[in-house]
């Protein structure tokens, strides 16, 4: 019997803290390099220890990402068995519900209908990662890291896949995803055209950079590559203004941001550094300024000396100087701490004055009154 997935990742990450230590000069580029934009000023909230969890239920795990549908219900969360879950807030019967899932659900033995147990190749039944609705006609776009790019209707059940190469290259490592809500474009990334899911820590540890940034149109179904040569692109938020995306990189600790619109459209610029390993990317809902929300795989302190510890940061709010449209430098404004040392987050949502936090490692969505604490 092979051993389980969380053992495995946590192996793998400690090869990764033996690299760096050993080979320090490798590690530079992407472990040590110096924080900065603003993260000396940062206020740090330990937010760990008022999180609550809301479970999804045996065998369901990992949720990586969150989503609310066109009507505000929600979350929509993606699981490690390829599944799409739904919570619905019913006073009487709260709970998850299966919203969708993918054609091997149909035609895969071990991922059918009666067989909804945890699976111990996650490639078999697909990983749904990112997730984001385009509400105008209620659909689901689905980054699913094996199986491509998808989509599903408002009423759920099977997902289509609508994209699963560019320019000739097969997608390997479908991630984050989001949707322009005037024009119903999809923006989202291929981590790596080497490696997959499965093996992400060796995109990290190879020094790979064969990731890419893409657009698919709905309307003609073509893909466009946006930027190659990323150091696995993670997740992916479009500004208000529609103006520009940003992009965790999570190899290089960076937050960039590519230029759709403007002077400087087709052009990337580095937005942060941050203090750790970027995953997924959300706007945030401050008032009168440009900000996001970006989860942290692991912080920088890890790669340092091996282990994570209440002090650890799990997530940062990144301020937009100036604002995005204007060209302006990013900074580390929040760092959250306090989350469980076995814990990572992957995104985070902010709505209606809470915040919801997805994890790959936990069998949990995180929820967050914020109650003034940013």
């Amino acid at each position: 019997m092979s051993s389980p997935p969380i053992l495995m990742e946590a192996a793998m990450w400690l090869l990764l803290v033996l690299i760096l230590i050993l080979l320090p000069s490798t590690a530079t580029p992407a472990a040590a390099a110096a924080a900065g934009h603003g993260e000396e000023t940062m206020k740090s909230i330990y937010a760990g220890p008022k999180v609550l969890p809301v479970r999804l239920g045996r065998p369901a795990f990992g949720p990586e990402s969150l989503a609310f549908d066109h009507r505000g219900g929600g979350p929509y969360t993606g699981v490690s068995n390829g599944r799409i879950l739904r919570w619905r807030s019913d006073r009487r019967r709260p709970g998850w519900t299966e919203f969708a899932h993918n054609y091997k659900h149909a035609t895969v033995e071990e991922c059918g209908e009666e067989k909804k147990k945890a699976v111990e190749e996650e490639s078999v039944c697909g990983r749904p990662l990112g997730l984001q609705f385009y509400r105008r006609t209620g659909e689901m776009y689905i980054a699913d890291a094996y199986l491509g790019l998808m989509r599903v209707g408002r009423r759920g059940r099977m997902a289509e896949v609508v994209a699963t190469e560019a320019v000739g290259v097969p997608f390997n490592f479908v991630n984050g995803v989001d949707v322009d809500q005037e024009t119903g474009d999809v923006y989202f990334t291929d981590s790596s055209t080497t490696f997959r899911r499965s093996d992400y820590l060796l995109v990290v540890l190879s020094g790979d950079a064969t990731g890419r940034l893409l657009r698919y149109s709905p309307a003609t179904g073509n893909v466009t590559v946006l930027k190659s040569g990323l150091s696995f692109p993670n997740g992916v938020a479009l500004s208000r203004d529609a103006t520009h995306l940003l992009v965790a990189e999570t190899a290089s600790c960076r937050l960039l941001r590519h230029w759709l619109r403007g002077p400087r459209a087709g052009h990337t610029d580095l937005l942060a550094d941050l203090p750790g390993y970027p995953d997924n990317v959300r706007l945030a809902a401050a008032a009168g300024e440009e900000s996001y929300w970006v989860a942290l795989n692991r912080d920088k302190d890890w790669a340092v000396n091996g282990t994570t510890t209440p002090a650890s940061v799990a997530a940062v709010r990144v301020v937009v100087d100036g604002g995005g449209g204007g060209g302006g430098g990013g900074r580390v404004a929040v760092a959250l701490r306090g989350f469980e040392a076995a814990a990572t987050v992957s995104e985070v949502v902010e709505r209606n004055g809470s915040l919801w936090f997805g994890s790959v490692d936990t069998p949990y969505v995180g929820l967050l009154r914020l109650d003034g604490l940013v």
